[in-house]
């Protein structure tokens, strides 16, 4: 019984490329979303949406060359910038970009989270090897 649990949760344990990819997508995601939504959240809203969607997209793709941990808290803060643009730029009671980017936000957090896990995670396995 615990060799099954440990097999349903050794994909937590390691970083997979899926997951950048995903991040990659978050990001474009991020950039389109002020044009997908809509467009009634003021002149700050795209601002935000495309200069995070970039960022976002820029270390997703930095992930996918070398995982570095500064990667994941990079993209932790850019996930609570955006779900905190909305109350910071006043588009908090308007439209549904304001949902966009909470739940966009969100996401990109949770996907670093996990990833930072996974580092540290494998960082501990790899120093308890050495010993």
């Amino acid at each position: 019984m615990a060799g099954a649990n440990r097999a349903r949760m050794s994909w937590l344990k390691e970083h997979r490329t899926w997951e950048d990819w995903v991040g990659l997508g978050l990001g474009v995601l991020i950039v389109l979303s002020p044009w997908i939504a809509t467009p009634s959240a003021g002149q700050g809203a795209p601002i935000i949406a495309v200069a995070i969607g970039f960022l976002v997209t820029l270390l997703a793709q930095l992930e996918l060359v070398a995982l570095r941990r500064w990667h994941e808290v990079a993209e932790v803060a850019c996930g609570v910038a955006l779900i905190a643009s909305p109350v910071m730029l006043g588009y908090a009671k308007t439209g549904q970009l304001r949902y966009w980017h909470f739940t966009l936000g969100a996401l990109v957090a949770l996907l670093a989270v996990l990833a930072l896990w996974q580092n540290w995670n494998s960082s501990d396995e790899e120093l308890s090897k050495r010993q």
